[in-house]
């Protein structure tokens, strides 16, 4: 816990406020959560206007590299054009790609096709064909802030029902964001996504979700869609965090590739389909900060 600033000091969240003006009576909604024993965000996730501001700035390279692979995309084109794509655009953009080397991942992008759920790796040898579905997952790194999205891209004459899962996927993104509100939780965020893709017949990846981020690549929380309308963290003003459901045509259950330890397929091999955008919890709903 952290020690209760005076009214007049200056505000935890380092923004040159005096806590009285800042984030007293935020402070207090969170205690008022805490004893009623929900779950409440740590100090150290909520970002004050300098950071936010950092963060807008890095978004609009991760969405204009994503704009740029959204021109050129197209049967024939392998996943390391992508790659080559998105490293030269944000790097031109003053960027830096986050995926690139961390955690020993190889490439700038995650190209993740058809039964592929999330982490494929960019490669010569993997060529997109007619028919093909892909995820494109972009993440950016601009003076030390970052951003996250991703976009699915459905390739030449793809099949209705392999269509109808990425447009599927996309209105459950779009349901979760309804339900970002201040004081709200992120359960009915989770319970709108996973009520949506069941009621379409699909489900929904458990043990991979979305992630705090901002101030490093992956934070607090861990964001899930699996879980039940007024559990889970409390959403705070000042929160950003992705939202990225994981929507697999068959069953939930998926494996990770013993060969290069990062992608993850579905253990059925039917089709999964992924957007990403990056919000934050607002005074009054939310800011989609990055698309």
């Amino acid at each position: 816990m952290f020690k209760k600033p005076r009214s007049t000091d200056a505000c935890w969240c380092m923004s040159g406020k005096p806590y009285c003006e800042c984030h007293m009576e935020f402070d207090k909604k969170l205690e008022f959560f805490r004893k009623r024993h929900h779950k409440v965000p740590p100090r150290n996730i909520i970002k004050n206007e300098k950071q936010l501001e950092g963060m807008r700035k890095s978004s609009a390279i991760n969405i204009a590299v994503l704009d740029y692979v959204a021109e050129h995309i197209k049967a024939g084109i392998s996943t390391e054009e992508i790659n080559r794509m998105v490293y030269e655009k944000t790097t031109q953009m003053g960027g830096i790609p986050a995926p690139l080397n961390y955690e020993g991942f190889p490439k700038s992008v995650c190209t993740s096709i058809n039964n592929e759920v999330c982490h494929g790796i960019p490669s010569n040898d993997i060529i997109l064909a007619d028919g093909d579905i892909i995820n494109v997952d972009c993440s950016t790194i601009l003076d030390g802030y970052f951003s996250d999205s991703s976009r699915m891209f459905c390739i030449g004459d793809v099949d209705p029902e392999m269509k109808k899962l990425v447009d599927v996927a996309r209105e459950c993104v779009e349901l979760g964001l309804e339900q970002v509100k201040p004081w709200g939780h992120l359960g009915d965020v989770g319970q709108a996504i996973n009520d949506h893709a069941k009621a379409n017949g699909y489900s929904v990846v458990r043990e991979v979700g979305g992630h705090g981020i901002g101030l490093e690549f992956h934070e607090t929380p861990f964001v899930s869609y699996v879980t039940k309308k007024g559990t889970d963290m409390v959403m705070a003003p000042g929160m950003v965090f992705t939202i990225e459901p994981m929507v697999n045509m068959g069953d939930p259950d998926i494996f990770i590739d013993e060969d290069n330890g990062w992608t993850i397929y579905t253990d059925d091999d039917m089709p999964s389909a992924q957007w990403e955008i990056m919000v934050r919890v607002t005074e009054d709903g939310h800011e989609v900060m990055c698309w």
